[in-house]
């Protein structure tokens, strides 16, 4: 690897220099006084010298250290410095980088800009009041030309002994001379202004690490002028940031960097715990939502506006110069957010994980209800079966997405007839334009909803049902055939059904089969195949009866109808229409690992059945003859009556090897 050179004049050379000491990186820094030397410590990577040395003195450092790359940190006022380090690396054919202090543009009407110190003394010389000098104390005895300059003239200089010695030499002393390290947060420099009664601040243009946006803004409140001693030359250099990512490039380093994944809560700054706030006030990059980035714009950091986790990642990769990166989540990074991928793109990194408030917890509080025995879920980007949590529980927490999902979900519910629900509706929760709102679905379906919002349904009348096997009275059927509850039983035991499974009902008839499937697969959706047109709206009323809101209904012929519905991991046939092994080859071709259950009555539907399971990929093949007695009142006395024995044949796609 390059050796490095660094002339760490300014805040940024030597946060350069620091940037290569924590990534491991050897380099020699160069500063100009013993004071400089001071705030940086030496150590194995770092080699600090406080010698001041000419151009001569340079080229010899570079050759003997056998330096590849030279960074020039010095002050943007150091122009003889600049143009020496410059001329050794030419003469030793050593790369030059210059560094550049970002220059800062405020527009002020008031300011009096001029190109030197000498010009801002000849300026000063015809005014009145106390005057504040920033500049440092290099050129400070041309501030001994102003009349009364003892008097008027208050000198802020870096607080070494040599410097005091030199300043009191001059005659500036007691009150007048200020010796103090910087950066100066504005509130100090507003400070000594009015201290003073300052009516002139003399400054140069240092750039945002030199303290430069600070001055002007105390200058401005503590209603002073200020005297802009401008840049000596315009230069052409990178950034600190630039510079940065330019050595990890060219040098080969290996970026070592800590991620924080943040919880802001609800969004407001005032909603952040204190740990994230100071995780992200520590921060060399904010990445976030917009809204999110706008709770900590004051804090002045970079920031990249995103929400993606590969296009996060990328930047992140691509920017070296942030090694300290604050991923901003909303609410609590554990409660369906985006964190998850990011620590998963993120993995070999280190990362630090600070948790925020949660909507759920929020809303509860702010209700006066617990949340310990709240059914948690989401329906903000994917598809949740939110009429069956309600139906199912006492209480339901919900991330909406949309205002006007509330509304479609209370339209819904009345269609369902589950009026006796109460729905909480918390809208913009935590920003000045936090609302919530309760009623039931009826008060409710109307209103206009904020698109950030959540819901909290509490029904008191939850199905406590856990099973299936519903009796047969308590679907509607008319003259459409329906599978009889044990058979139906028997059979959906066959299907093997998962929580999210996705089923096809072939034949549906009045959909006893599709509601129970839909009832068990809360998570999961059953699309009901029907031909014949009572039938369909038979089930149509069905499903409104149950409040089956994961049942598609679908009018049509199998297997034409089943074509553009997607992959199947269930199927459950109980009229084919003679089409039971082309509908059959449809559904493997679409999952070759679908479970299939197949309900025979006629001895050729049978006989077709088990033809399809000798010559299609299938595996798991079972065949179950159930024959069902149920009794019936004949005046005093109980007699069985049978019903037609039906075949249920199961099985699972693919061949056994």
């Amino acid at each position: 690897m390059s050796r490095i050179l660094i002339f760490a004049g300014t805040t940024e050379g030597r946060l350069l220099a620091e940037f290569l000491n924590r990534q491991k990186v050897q380099a020699y820094v160069c500063v100009a006084t013993e004071y400089g030397g001071q705030l940086l410590e030496e150590n194995k990577y770092l080699e600090v010298s406080h010698t001041r040395l000419n151009q001569e003195e340079m080229q010899h450092l570079i050759a003997e250290k056998k330096i590849q790359m030279t960074v020039d940190a010095t002050h943007p006022y150091a122009a003889e410095v600049s143009a020496n380090i410059k001329g050794a690396c030419e003469e030793t054919g050593c790369e030059y980088i210059r560094l550049l202090r970002s220059q800062t543009h405020i527009s002020e009407e008031s300011m009096v800009c001029v190109e030197s110190v000498d010009e801002a003394v000849e300026f000063l010389k015809q005014t009145k009041g106390n005057i504040l000098a920033t500049t440092g104390s290099k050129e400070l005895h041309k501030y001994t030309a102003i009349p009364e300059f003892a008097d008027r003239i208050f000198a802020r200089v870096l607080s070494t002994p040599e410097v005091a010695e030199h300043c009191a030499a001059l005659g500036f002393t007691g009150k007048h001379l200020i010796c103090m390290q910087g950066p100066f947060s504005e509130e100090l420099n507003t400070a000594l202004l009015k201290q003073f009664d300052a009516r002139w601040l003399v400054t140069k243009e240092a750039g945002k690490n030199g303290g430069y946006e600070e001055k002007i803004r105390a200058a401005r409140k503590a209603g002073a002028r200020v005297v802009l001693v401008g840049r000596p030359v315009q230069e052409s250099g990178l950034s600190l940031e630039e510079v940065e990512r330019y050595l990890v490039e060219k040098a080969g380093i290996s970026v070592r960097r800590e991620i924080s994944v943040i919880g802001i809560g609800m969004g407001s700054r005032e909603n952040m715990t204190c740990e994230a706030l100071k995780a992200c006030q520590y921060a060399d990059l904010l990445v976030g939502a917009g809204r999110m980035l706008e709770q900590v714009q004051e804090l002045k950091k970079p920031v990249f506006v995103s929400y993606k986790p590969d296009e996060i990642y990328d930047y992140v990769m691509s920017h070296p110069e942030y090694e300290k990166v604050a991923l901003l989540q909303s609410g609590d990074l554990g409660f369906y957010s985006g964190a998850k991928k990011l620590m998963e793109k993120f993995a070999g990194e280190e990362i630090l994980v600070y948790p925020g408030i949660s909507s759920v917890v929020y809303l509860c509080d702010r209700l006066h209800t617990a949340w310990e025995d709240v059914v948690l879920t989401s329906q903000h980007g994917r598809y949740v079966n939110l009429i069956s949590k309600i139906r199912k529980n006492q209480k339901v927490f919900a991330l909406m997405g949309k205002g006007s999902a509330v509304n479609e979900l209370c339209r819904k519910m009345r269609e369902y007839h589950m009026d006796q629900v109460i729905l909480h509706v918390g809208q913009d929760l935590s920003y000045p334009a936090e609302k919530i709102q309760s009623g039931t679905v009826a008060e409710l379906e109307n209103e206009n909803f904020s698109d950030l919002c959540v819901i909290l349904a509490e029904n008191p009348q939850p199905d406590q049902v856990v099973t299936h096997g519903l009796e047969d009275e308590v679907f509607l059927r008319a003259k459409v055939p329906m599978t009889k509850s044990e058979v139906r039983s028997i059979s959906l035991s066959k299907l093997h059904l998962t929580k999210d499974s996705i089923v096809y009902d072939v034949g549906a008839g009045t959909g006893s089969i599709s509601i129970e499937a839909a009832l068990q697969a809360e998570d999961g959706y059953v699309y009901a195949i029907e031909k014949k047109e009572e039938a369909v709206e038979l089930m149509r009323e069905n499903k409104k009866k149950f409040a089956a809101d994961n049942l598609e209904i679908v009018e049509g012929l199998a297997p034409e109808a089943l074509e553009e519905l997607p992959s199947p991991t269930h199927v459950f046939v109980g009229g084919s229409s003679g089409n039971l092994k082309t509908i059959l080859e449809l559904v493997l071709k679409k999952n070759p690992q679908v479970r299939i259950v197949i309900n025979c009555i006629a001895l050729e539907t049978v006989a077709e059945a088990l033809d399809c399971v000798k010559t299609l990929p299938v595996t798991d093949v079972d065949i179950a003859a159930v024959s069902v007695g149920k009794s019936k009142e004949i005046g005093r006395y109980h007699m069985m009556m049978g019903q037609n024995p039906v075949y249920v044949i199961s099985c699972t796609g693919g061949k056994a090897e």
